[in-house]
């Protein structure tokens, strides 16, 4: 969405009018005064200390931490480190459990086919491990969004149930902080979906349990290959500090303040087809900023919002944060004009500043108003209260939106965002916002007044013109300008945690993603769009930091900041690829823009397509999805179009039959934080077009990722369990075996190439001695085996010391072939060539089936 009209906007002034040129900013300066607005800011039903559970915890290890481990930020540290976003994660991997429709086909949760692993006295378990690890997310769907159907749901953690509530009131946030907007979200705030982004550790298990059906799901979660470091979730913990600054999503940078960063900006043309060098840096160090503004790109006229409106006597208000070094603040103000004659008066801290005038009645159209406050009512402020009163109308007042940016020096920085309506009430609690005599709520599909040929050709410069940042003299961001900002389809209004589109008059373009470099950064624009580019402006936060050269060396900890474009047709019968890489690294997401091509029927089709994700050469995906909107964290294709921003999911635009769409056209992203894929030697991460591989469309993505080309995991054994000469040279034995032949599919990309070799199963233990590296740090195993039965579990031994349970939930009768993994830690691996793995599978689980052992070397 966007905050102001692209032509001509209605201007109310109440104090200084705007001005200067572009320049250094002070917009990054203000995180650290913006702290103390936590202490202001409305959590309702917050959950009072004494609530707080004795849960099991792990043995201290002393000097061991969780960082020296590589799990990457473990608990609140997912959102409190977000500086850390380059340190690659070797000691953790991402799964899932989801819906997806075991056959291959779309029957991802219509009815709850394959939804519950299985059922208890409690209800329908959906996510069940054992071991060390944490849940990053959990998403669901049904019902057009409303989750009353599903009842309650509880999560156990070590054997404590840490949460059990109605899973409406919990995404509704009605159980409190921790779970609050934007750490979770009901229907309204994600355009059909529910969201919980609580990341909840546990020491030794962790099951998740809803009350009837949930029909669409995902739980992903990281496992971990020991528990140093980990203490179990505790739910009295509020993390009010972290609710606090999730809340700034796209207007604030997320990282912990760098106090006294040099900020480097300058303005630049770019012909067509030239490249232009805007920031040369020298040395070692960070940027941790970087802003693009382009006067001439105008934004997108066709924006969905929902509002309100208020009749005599009524009015509304609200909190507004702004940055306390301004000197004057912009108040901006969408309202639909189809109601003539409306008069509003616009009070700021009590005082009148304005009366709004909307004129006469204007069918189908959005316009804005804005107000310009004076630095006297502003000066030194975080928050001001704003209030509007009605004074008159031929109907009632509407509001759909108020973006607040606030002067410093010669800029204007966005500090706030108040989107009102039906589809924000818990951004609305958020701001504590009030209105008085309602009179109507609700949806609309407008326009801005618009020129087309000026639109082609700023559409044109963010599709074409592409930002390119070389790092150590390697380019590893090289993406349209528009869709490495969160926007493929033109300016569209784009608010997430890592990135943010500004579309009001001269707004910026700001990434916050961390990069770092060890010799020196160039940052450029090459232009490949044919229109002139005349005064861009390109702006960069740094810090030195000499440590990173060691770190960034082969085997170092930290990765390379890569952004990957990729645009074309989607292929019958192939994932849309967002990432095939080797090396090792982080994916944290991406931008995706759909072109849809279908010309008749539900044009919407392509949306019906799952994501799949392939991690370090294993021949199941880790990750495997119900659906494209599904995946972007909303439902029912984005309620019907309906745009929405959350900090870790969107989709800022729906364009159809124009604006440089022809058919129907949705651009969206998903960023993952705690849920980062981690990989150690190789990730294809794709998705489907359509149900099955079969909707043409125009496809463009953008890839957010660390990594590295050095690789992490060798393989340095296996076990052909049913190859003599193999077992023997293994010393392979097992107790009660059965043997077979399979023939079988493996499910995701794999689910329509029958494989067919032997396999055992074994009802006693089994054991065999594998090749290890002597300086390894830890230990994979990859077994390949039959998922016909589920709930498979074993207790696991190396060299005759218990390192855990073995379990693995999942089954399919239909793709047999399951290639699963289980982490060996290098307490009982390192210093040793050789390992002898027992595997005991435990009383009245189902036989333990393997056809193979692969043993990866870390």
């Amino acid at each position: 969405m966007r905050s102001r009209s692209p032509r001509s906007p209605r201007r109310t002034d109440g104090g200084e009018s705007p001005g200067g040129d572009s320049g250094p900013s002070g917009g990054r300066r203000w995180a650290v005064a913006l702290a103390a607005i936590a202490l202001s800011l409305v959590i309702p039903g917050t959950t009072p200390a004494s609530a707080q559970q004795q849960l099991p915890q792990p043995p201290r290890v002393p000097g061991v931490t969780a960082a020296l481990a590589d799990k990457g930020p473990i608990g609140w540290d997912v959102y409190r480190t977000l500086d850390g976003a380059a340190r690659l994660r070797a000691g953790s991997q991402v799964k899932q459990f989801s819906s997806y429709d075991r056959t291959g086909g779309n029957d991802d949760g219509f009815v709850g086919t394959y939804s519950c692993l299985r059922i208890t006295a409690a209800g329908c378990v959906i996510a069940e491990k054992t071991g060390a690890g944490q849940i990053e997310s959990m998403w669901f769907t049904r019902d057009y969004g409303s989750m009353v159907n599903t009842g309650r749901i509880r999560v156990e953690m070590d054997g404590v149930t840490v949460l059990n509530a109605m899973l409406q009131d919990v995404v509704d946030g009605k159980r409190g902080a921790p779970f609050v907007w934007p750490l979770v979200g009901n229907g309204n705030d994600t355009s059909g979906g529910a969201v919980i982004k609580v990341p909840m550790p546990y020491v030794n298990s962790m099951r998740v349990t809803v009350q009837h059906n949930p029909l669409f799901y995902h739980v992903s979660y990281r496992e971990f290959a020991d528990p140093i470091g980990v203490r179990t979730f505790n739910p009295a913990d509020r993390a009010d500090d972290v609710i606090t600054n999730l809340r700034g999503f796209g207007v604030r940078d997320p990282k912990p303040f760098v106090p006294g960063a040099p900020v480097q900006a300058n303005t630049k043309d770019v012909a067509p087809g030239a490249a232009a060098s805007f920031m040369d840096l020298k040395g070692a160090g960070w940027i941790n900023q970087l802003r693009v503004r382009l006067p001439q790109v105008v934004a997108s006229p066709r924006v969905v919002s929902d509002g309100r409106a208020f009749g005599p006597s009524g009015g509304s208000s609200f909190r507004a944060n702004i940055h306390p070094g301004n000197s004057g603040v912009r108040i901006t103000r969408r309202y639909d004009p189809l109601i003539a004659d409306q008069r509003t008066r616009l009070k700021v801290e009590g005082r009148e500043i304005a009366v709004l005038d909307s004129g006469p009645s204007r069918p189908g159209l959005w316009d804005n108003h804005i107000i310009e406050v004076p630095q006297a009512l502003t000066g030194g402020k975080f928050q001001v209260n704003v209030a509007t009163e009605f004074i008159s109308s031929s109907l009632d007042v509407n509001e759909f939106r108020y973006d607040v940016h606030s002067k410093v020096g010669n800029d204007w920085v966005r500090t706030d965002i108040i989107d009102v309506g039906p589809g924000h009430t818990s951004e609305e609690a958020a701001h504590g916002y009030v209105i008085r005599l309602q009179t109507w709520n609700g949806f609309r599909a407008y326009r801005y007044p618009s020129n087309p040929d000026e639109l082609s050709r700023s559409d044109a410069v963010l599709n074409d013109a592409r930002l390119r940042i070389t790092f150590d003299g390697k380019s590893t961001v090289d993406a349209p300008i528009g869709e490495f900002f969160g926007s493929g389809l033109g300016e569209h209004d784009v608010r997430n945690l890592m990135t943010t589109i500004d579309g009001s008059f001269d707004g910026w373009y700001q990434s916050w993603w961390p990069m770092p470099y060890a010799k020196g950064a160039k940052v450029e624009i090459v232009n490949g769009s044919g229109i002139p580019i005349t005064g861009a402006t390109v702006e960069v936060a740094t810090k030195a930091d000499s440590t990173v050269p060691a770190k960034l060396k082969p085997g170092g900890s930290l990765g390379y900041f890569n952004a990957t474009h990729h645009r074309g047709q989607t292929v019958n019968g192939a994932d849309w690829v967002f990432l095939q890489t080797n090396g090792r690294g982080l994916f944290y997401g991406a931008t995706h823009s759909m072109r849809g091509l279908i010309a008749a029927g539900n044009r919407r089709n392509y949306l019906e397509g799952d994501e799949r994700v392939y991690v370090d050469g294993a021949a199941s995906p880790t990750l495997y999805g119900t659906g494209s909107e599904d995946y972007y964290e909303s439902g029912w294709y984005f309620r019907d179009g309906t745009t929405y921003a959350m900090p870790l999911a969107g989709n800022p635009s729906h364009e159809m039959d124009g604006d440089g769409c022809q058919y129907d056209c949705t651009g969206a992203y998903r960023l993952l934080v705690g849920d980062a894929v981690s990989f150690a030697t190789s990730l294809r991460f794709g998705i489907e077009h359509g149900p099955a591989n079969n909707e043409p469309g125009d496809y463009g993505s953008t890839a957010y990722w660390y990594g590295q080309p050095d690789v992490g995991l060798t393989e340095t054994d296996g076990v052909d369990v049913t190859d003599e000469a193999s077992r023997t040279a293994h010393k392979y034995t097992a107790v009660n075996e059965t043997r077979s032949v399979l023939e079988s599919t493996f499910e995701g990309d794999n689910d329509t190439a029958p494989i067919r070799r032997g396999t055992t199963t074994a009802t006693g233990p089994v054991e065999f001695t594998v090749a290890v590296k002597q300086d390894n740090a830890g230990v994979r195993l990859l077994r390949l085996g039959d998922q016909a039965t589920a709930y498979q579990r074993a207790t696991v031994l190396v060299d005759g010391l218990a390192v855990g349970t073995w379990m693995q939930p999942l089954g399919n009768k239909h793709s047999r072939w399951l290639e699963d993994s289980f982490e060996l830690p290098s307490s009982v691996t390192s210093g040793k060539a050789s390992v002898t793995v027992r595997i005991e599978p435990e009383t009245g689980a189902p036989p333990w089936s393997a056809s193979r052992y692969r043993v990866l070397t870390r």
